[in-house]
């Protein structure tokens, strides 16, 4: 019997990795294209939005902008500005339960609808949501809040705490495609978190490669939430008031902002003098700085994915915030929108290579910075500063200006 020829096994090639040609962008890689408007101002845009969520079936009513869940800017001292703007603030999960149930007796007792308390996905940080919710049962809001939302883990936990509470709202994430969203939409999230490495402090791309720019990310991911009823939140990647109003163009129906809202007077930290110029520091929440901080240092089997930078003090967030409600209306006026549900549909991006004229550029987000000063400082350098000659108008604590005496004092006339 003839024995067969022998033949060589041969192992099969592994998989090539996939590459996708389709250009994905980013907001500095588009403008809004203005169109007929029959708005004749500002004022006649609103830019509030109500929202019946999937899953917990909770209806929300306000500004969709959030404050994010970190520990220099999600503060509850943030929170209380925010509220009276009608935005949110997703508070940090470091807050302890104490902490919580002294400010929700207190100075949040009025705007607790106005927040969202945040947690990972431990067990740790399960038992220490159940003890807030437990303490404070009028939050109606959750930020289940990972690096990586594509871990099976993190699925499991949205379907655990969609279990536990039903009646809450759950915001999750983070993610950038079309499946990611759909996926966590059925596992009980309601409003899904967008964007990987986008952030000002965040060194992810960098650290690993991995990322999607987030206009592609917000228009993709939304696309597929709102075909199941459910809503995205663009968060990081916003540089200025124009990035916000491209993000809601894109179809975001909230957009969480870190970096922009960071060295107010409201933010957590000490504001630092250098050289005459005030400073707050700002960290991300994956960085050394917060590492240290919260988890003794960074873990042997990983890597820092975030920085440490020294923030311009900005003064109170009040006016900032104002600023981007007012840049948000603006950008209604400009495409016909009366109403930011509207925005989306009125929105034609259109490609170009650049969008700003540098040649007067700043660092900040306001298109007309001042060097702002903390208002105990100014105090203290008014009071050096003035003169004090006995029996003098200045010494008597009386308001002067171009020597004219003011209204408060109306019995005092110049040269009387």
């Amino acid at each position: 019997r003839a024995q067969a020829p022998y033949r060589e096994k041969v192992q099969r090639p592994c998989a090539m990795p996939h590459l996708e040609t389709e250009m994905k962008l980013d907001f500095k890689d588009v403008l809004i294209r203005p169109k007929r408007s029959a708005l004749s101002s500002r004022a006649q845009v609103s830019i509030e939005r109500e929202f019946i969520f999937p899953n917990s079936k909770q209806t929300w009513t306000g500004v969709p902008i959030i404050a994010a869940n970190m520990d220099t800017v999600g503060t509850f001292e943030v929170a209380a500005v925010l509220a009276k703007r009608k935005c949110i603030t997703a508070i940090h999960k470091h807050y302890t339960v104490e902490q919580w149930k002294e400010w929700a007796e207190g100075p949040g007792k009025d705007i607790i609808q106005n927040v969202a308390v945040s947690t990972g996905i431990l067990d740790k940080d399960m038992a220490k949501l159940a003890e807030i919710l437990k303490a404070v049962p009028g939050v109606a809001m959750i930020c289940i809040d990972v690096a990586n939302g594509y871990s099976e883990a993190f699925v499991q936990c949205i379907r655990e705490v969609r279990k536990t509470y039903p009646k809450v709202t759950i915001m999750a994430g983070n993610v950038v495609t079309k499946e990611m969203t759909e996926e966590l939409i059925f596992s009980g999230a309601d409003v899904i978190k967008v964007g990987i490495g986008p952030g000002s402090v965040c060194t992810t791309r960098k650290q690993t490669g991995v990322g999607y720019p987030q206009l592609s990310a917000v228009l993709e991911c939304a696309d597929a939430a709102h075909g199941l009823g459910g809503r995205i939140v663009s968060d990081g990647g916003c540089t200025c008031p124009g990035d916000v109003c491209k993000a809601f163009g894109a179809g975001a129906d909230f957009v969480m902002l870190g970096g922009m809202l960071a060295g107010h007077e409201e933010c957590a930290g000490e504001t630092m003098e250098e050289n005459g110029h005030y400073f707050k520091v700002f960290y991300g929440m994956s960085s050394d700085t917060a590492m240290k901080k919260h988890a003794g240092g960074v873990a042997e089997y990983r890597s820092s994915e975030g920085k440490t930078v020294k923030v311009p003090y900005r003064g109170p967030i009040d006016e900032t915030i104002r600023d981007l409600q007012g840049g948000v209306r603006s950008a209604c006026t400009y495409v016909g929108a009366s109403t930011l549900r509207e925005l989306p549909k009125r929105t034609t991006f259109i490609r170009c290579t650049q969008q700003l004229n540098n040649v007067f550029s700043t660092e900040t987000t306001k298109a007309n910075p001042t060097e702002c000063v903390p208002a105990k400082r100014q105090k203290k350098m008014d009071e050096e500063t003035a003169p004090q000659r006995p029996g003098s108008l200045e010494a008597m604590d009386l308001p002067v200006s171009f020597g004219l005496i003011s209204k408060r004092v109306p019995d005092l006339q110049p040269g009387g």
